[in-house]
Formats: C-alpha cells, structure tokens, sequence
C-alpha cells in the first residue's frame, strides 16, 4: 500500500461526514443531550480515526480488519441518527445528508475491502 490515510477517498467522505454531524449537533434540542451526543461525536469521529489508524501499518489484511469494524460503526452512527429524529432531536430533513453520506461511506468501505483483498498474496 503506497497511499497514505489523507488520500483515501472514504476518509474525505468520514470528514465530511464529521463536519455534517458536529453542525447537526449545533441544533439547541441536542443541548441537554450531553451523553447521546458524546457518543454520536465518537462514532463519527471512530471512523476517520480508524481508517488512519488501520493505515499505519502499511498491510492489506490489517487495513481491511480496521475498515471491517468501521463498517459496523457506520451502521451504529446510522441508527443513532435514526434514535435522534424518533425522540424529536431533529427531523428526518435535518439528518438526510448525513444519512446518505453514512450509506455512501459504507458502500466505499465495502468497496475497498474488496479492492485490498485482491491484492493480498495468498
């Protein structure tokens, strides 16, 4: 792997992402939600962190159990947006762009676990 972490499409899409969720997290019905949003903003931030992290030791099968987990981390982030717009923290507009990056995101995780696999010698 040659790429360093800043390249990886996927990570944009996690700061993206980030920067989406921290702007939502503004919305003054999250204000006495001190522990919900603590742990949305970790989530967020998981991802990002994970996929530099699993960079850093410069092999496939290592970045892939890295992106592997994130996938999971994505789908707890997307139910967390789901628990805030059922207890009225938000709407279902205020989160859509969030939601639909989290989606994209999986799908580009999903994408490059493949792609490193391929390039794994058996």
């Amino acid at each position: 792997m040659t790429k360093s972490f800043e390249e990886f499409d996927v990570y944009k899409k996690g700061i993206q992402l980030a920067k989406l969720v921290f702007k939502l997290l503004e919305n003054k019905t999250f204000e006495r939600e001190y522990g919900f949003k603590d742990q949305i903003k970790r989530a967020v931030i998981s991802i990002t962190n994970n996929i530099a992290e699993g960079s850093e030791y410069n092999n496939n099968k290592q970045l892939i159990r890295y992106l592997k987990s994130q996938k999971e981390v994505v789908q707890k982030f997307r139910s967390m947006l789901i628990v805030s717009r059922e207890l009225g923290f938000c709407s279902q507009t205020e989160i859509e762009e969030s939601y639909k990056t989290s989606i994209e995101i999986s799908q580009n995780l999903s994408n490059f676990i493949k792609y490193l696999s391929t390039k794994i010698k058996d």
